[in-house]
């Protein structure tokens, strides 16, 4: 039988993948895995994603050759890689799963398209998402621009269909010679990444461990605890997830299969991966979204001149004088990750208080986080921004000291990710500029040496950001 080959792409895993288990099916298994960033645009994998795709494809590797297998690695165009991968190995079919972002769209289309004209078949599968982007229509046949609706429509079909199992691997007579992992120069060159290691795992057996221990030990409580960063109460899937060391059927299987897997706890969890689900779809049908605000009134809001990114660069490194905001960019830094309420918190001190564009804060975790997702982060920065699908309203400004306090309550998050205010009684760690003098010295901080004061003064940038609006408003 000929060889068939299968295109691994953000999908690094042999358990429910259905490009995989079709090609198993076909003949013996020829797995490839193409470094190609231009064909990313001007969306090429951050630094965090780079790092994390490395040890990914480390791990996949490692799997297959449990299966007498290989990864075969090339670098270049899609297109003319697989050309010449099938005609080192006289394949008959290339398999792959389908991704949806714009500029991988466009080129799977032409490899598509050429590859057939060549007389090569051609299969592509759904496996990073429950729902295609294009099947989830309103009742007017357009796409939604409110979540609710969104994933009540997308819920009418039922549960999903159960996960693949990691199907029979044949090996061909001889596999493409391909190159060493460590040429495609994903690792820093400069280690920052020591926290990385030490906090995640990538790959798949990393993504089935963690599964597990969410729903064995988290899932109960998530209705509550996921919004407090100071508590292990959120998944941290969502870095497998994107880069496909899990699919979304197996986390759904396993969520319903758990103890708590039909309480409200568990539908609050599949809720967010609907959000995922929402975050594609809008991106599919508006293209422009990480570039360009999805309400075109936002278009002339009037940012704050930022001479030298003074402000930004305070933001990037942690430096606002905001302890709660501060403490999620030292998470950041430190882990690839940061939790989901301290990024809307983080955002809207960047986007509202200090007034600077959401693309920067948007650019940021493009390359800071493990978990960029460019559909996920693109509406999660316009949600913040007030200018996306299902937005927040403009006017709804987080204020970090009282979202601080009310979810960081004894000062926990704060203290472990920003030592200097440890010391400082909890009351005190959400707002050390109003703190005593006597209560700073006692705790050894500073202002302005051990920890900033506050770039700006939340209750005159509110004031001045909803000023702001009113000026496109009345646009």
């Amino acid at each position: 039988m000929t060889p068939v080959i299968v295109w691994f792409r953000r999908d690094l895993r042999l358990a429910d993948n259905p490009a995989l288990s079709a090609a198993a099916e076909a003949g013996p298994v020829c797995p490839v895995y193409i470094h190609d960033p231009d064909a990313d645009g001007d969306w090429r994998p951050g630094a965090a994603s780079r790092w994390w795709r490395h040890h990914a494809l480390a791990s996949l590797d490692e799997s297959l050759r449990g299966h007498g297998l290989r990864l075969v690695i090339r670098r270049g165009p899609a297109l003319e890689t697989l050309r010449a991968l099938v005609r080192e190995t006289g394949a008959s079919a290339v398999h792959w799963n389908r991704l949806y972002d714009p500029a991988p769209v466009a080129r799977d289309r032409t490899v598509k398209q050429a590859l057939q004209a060549d007389g090569i078949a051609v299969h592509s599968h759904k496996a990073a998402l429950l729902h295609e982007p294009w099947t989830v229509k309103t009742g007017q046949g357009s796409d939604y621009r409110a979540f609710t609706p969104f994933w009540r429509a997308a819920r009418r079909g039922g549960e999903p269909d159960a996960p693949l199992p990691v199907p029979e691997l044949a090996a061909p007579t001889t596999l493409p010679t391909g190159e060493p992992l460590t040429t495609l120069g994903l690792l820093p060159r400069i280690r920052w990444d020591g926290g990385l290691a030490g906090r995640w795992r990538p790959g798949e057996a990393g993504a089935r461990e963690r599964l597990a221990h969410f729903t064995r030990h988290a899932l109960g409580d998530y209705g509550r605890a996921r919004d407090y960063p100071g508590e292990p109460g959120t998944s941290g899937l969502s870095p497998h997830l994107h880069h496909g060391g899990i699919s979304p059927r197996q986390i759904w299987s396993a969520v319903r299969n758990a103890d708590d897997g039909h309480g409200e706890a568990a539908e609050a969890f599949l809720a967010e991966i609907g959000w995922r689900e929402f975050a594609h779809h809008v991106l599919f049908h508006h293209p422009d979204l990480p570039d360009a605000p999805l309400n075109p009134r936002f278009a002339a809001f009037p940012w704050r001149a930022d001479p030298g990114d003074r402000l930004l660069r305070a933001w990037q490194a942690g430096r606002t004088g905001f302890p709660i905001v501060d403490a999620g960019m030292h998470e950041l830094w430190a882990t690839g990750w940061m939790h989901n309420r301290v990024r809307m918190i983080a955002g809207s001190l960047l986007v509202k208080n200090l007034r600077l564009p959401w693309q920067a804060g948007e650019r940021w975790f493009w390359d800071t986080l493990v978990d960029a997702d460019l559909a996920s982060n693109s509406l999660g920065w316009q949600w913040v921004a007030g200018s996306g699908a299902d937005a927040a309203p403009y006017f709804r400004i987080f204020n970090p000291v009282r979202q601080g306090e009310r979810f960081d309550p004894e000062g926990d998050y704060v203290a472990r990710w920003l030592p200097a205010l440890a010391a400082l009684p909890p009351r005190h760690r959400h707002a050390p500029w109003a703190a005593p003098e006597g209560v700073l010295r006692d705790a050894g901080v500073r202002l302005g040496r051990d920890y900033p004061r506050p770039v700006v003064d939340l209750k005159a940038s509110r004031e001045e950001a909803l000023a702001a609006f009113e000026r496109i408003k009345r646009g």
